[in-house]
């Protein structure tokens, strides 16, 4: 393992040479970021060979077969053809199309694979190549042309930046934490990541039609998508109200209707199978939204998970517990959304999505682990006006994983990017000559913690009275970095300049 990761490090450090000499272009990032997701898809996969319910990657095997093989209307509806206690479809129809094109794919080339009924557990090293390329197209043809889009409308706007555009393109394309769930864990994040990105650069492009019609997909797509949702509701409020300050009543309600229309029509077109029918749409809503289970998977690092530990959640009323988990939300959205509603800027705009998205991943109820990811994209996004503190906390949010890599056995590959990270955003910050001496000591130290509990996990095993010890410890680890971060960039919002002239 050690000399994997050497040999890996000294690859990239060709890498930096090559920036360095101004050899480096997109054409070579987009071709080291193809080889690390490739890389990282020849290992393990969550609940390989572990029945009888396996994990995410049979999860989205048998999305195909379900698809593929019965009628639509019969998609989310418990069957005797489909056990939704058996992975039963819990995500939004786009999802379920997706799982339908895969399938009548796979029913061509490996049609034993999504058999009805008989293929349950079906892995076969062709069924593996296979769904990891499904994986890695996608990748190409959403998330990767996103991440170039969005930065090139981004550096087209004349603000202070302390990265170039090809540095900051590779600080999302070589992310840890995405490329190691989604080919390795295996799970499309990057399709309603890709999409919300999308609808991020429409923005930015003042395309507003484009900007709606891409994050309704998104949403359609993964229903955590809503964490991202109230940025942009309170961002668009906010240019209607200027609009009516500064011009009239009819400018404003021009804009609003354009972005009603194109909310409406992109719902109905996407969910067209399943509004003519109520009975159908409230399955749909039933199954994505699940509020009879727990108030968080695993040991995620929010702060729910911390109160646990004094006092048992799964005490109290489960009614009450997710009244209490939306008032906690919505308090702590407030501030960065009504600053967002008064200013409407752009960059105030990319701050509370960071903001949002931390205070649903911190206090909403039903949180995974891996919906980090919801927070790292906009962090890693926001990279070139603060590059320090968010690469910092990126390497927090894949470490935050870390559970979920050891039960995946996604140690060599985590612990290979994750070096290979820190040492690119450790070189791009020296190019820059950034002031950074004072907090690069609490971020080493930060980063040492992460280290330590990385080696107590591998090398020591907890107590038999305690057997989840050190997926708590890394719980509260990652969550107090969250919350203090959540913190700073909040006031990183509250008190960004306010330009006199047109505000978007």
């Amino acid at each position: 393992m050690v000399f994997a990761v050497l040999k890996l490090v000294m690859s990239y450090n060709h890498l930096l040479n090559l920036y360095q000499n101004r050899i480096l272009d997109n054409t070579y990032v987009f071709m080291i970021a193809l080889l690390f997701r490739w890389l990282v898809s020849i290992h393990g996969y969550s609940g390989k060979s572990k029945p009888p319910m396996y994990g995410d990657y049979e999860a989205q095997r048998h999305w195909m077969e379900i698809t593929v093989s019965l009628p639509i209307n019969q998609w989310y509806f418990n069957s005797s053809d489909n056990d939704l206690l058996y992975w039963g479809l819990d995500y939004p129809p786009i999802t379920a199309y997706h799982s339908y094109i895969n399938g009548l794919l796979f029913k061509k080339i490996l049609p034993e694979s999504v058999l009805l009924n008989s293929s349950r557990g079906f892995e076969s090293e062709a069924h593996k190549l296979l769904m990891r390329c499904s994986v890695l197209l996608v990748d190409i043809l959403i998330f990767i042309p996103a991440v170039y889009c969005f930065f090139n409308q981004l550096f087209k706007i004349k603000n202070n930046k302390q990265i170039n555009k090809i540095m900051a393109v590779m600080l999302v394309l070589l992310y840890p934490g995405l490329i190691l769930i989604d080919h390795g864990h295996f799970q499309y994040n990057c399709v309603s990541l890709g999409l919300f990105i999308a609808s991020v650069t429409s923005l930015y492009a003042n395309k507003n039609i484009f900007s709606c019609v891409f994050f309704c997909m998104a949403i359609s797509y993964k229903q955590m998508e809503l964490y991202h949702a109230v940025p942009f509701f309170f961002y668009y409020i906010g240019i209607v109200v200027e609009s009516y300050k500064k011009h009239k009543l009819s400018v404003a309600l021009n804009i609003f209707s354009v972005l009603c229309i194109s909310v409406i029509l992109t719902f109905m077109i996407t969910w067209a199978p399943f509004i003519t029918n109520p009975s159908q749409l409230f399955q749909v809503i039933h199954r994505i939204f699940p509020l009879e289970r727990g108030i968080f998977e695993d040991k995620v690092s929010n702060v729910w998970c911390i109160v646990n530990i004094f006092y048992k959640l799964k005490n109290v009323n489960k009614q009450l517990i997710v009244i209490i988990c939306l008032l906690s939300t919505l308090v702590s959205v407030l501030p960065s959304c009504l600053n967002l509603l008064k200013y409407p800027t752009k960059d105030k705009f990319l701050l509370s999505l960071i903001n949002c998205s931390f205070s649903f991943f911190l206090f909403s109820f039903q949180v995974h682990e891996k919906s980090i990811l919801l927070v790292a994209i906009p962090i890693l996004l926001y990279a070139p006006y603060n590059t320090f503190i968010c690469t910092w906390i990126a390497i927090i949010t894949s470490f935050s994983m870390l559970p979920l890599y050891i039960k995946d056995d996604l140690m060599i590959p985590f612990i290979s990017l994750s070096i290979i990270y820190f040492i690119f955003c450790k070189k791009i910050i020296l190019l820059k000559e950034e002031n950074v001496s004072k907090l690069s000591k609490l971020r080493n130290f930060s980063l040492t913690g992460c280290v330590i509990l990385t080696l107590i996990c591998l090398i020591i095993s907890p107590p038999k009275k305690y057997p989840y010890l050190w997926p708590l410890l890394i719980s509260i680890y990652s969550c107090i970095h969250f919350i203090c971060f959540w913190l700073y960039f909040n006031y990183q919002q509250l008190i960004l300049y306010i330009p006199k002239k047109k505000l978007y």
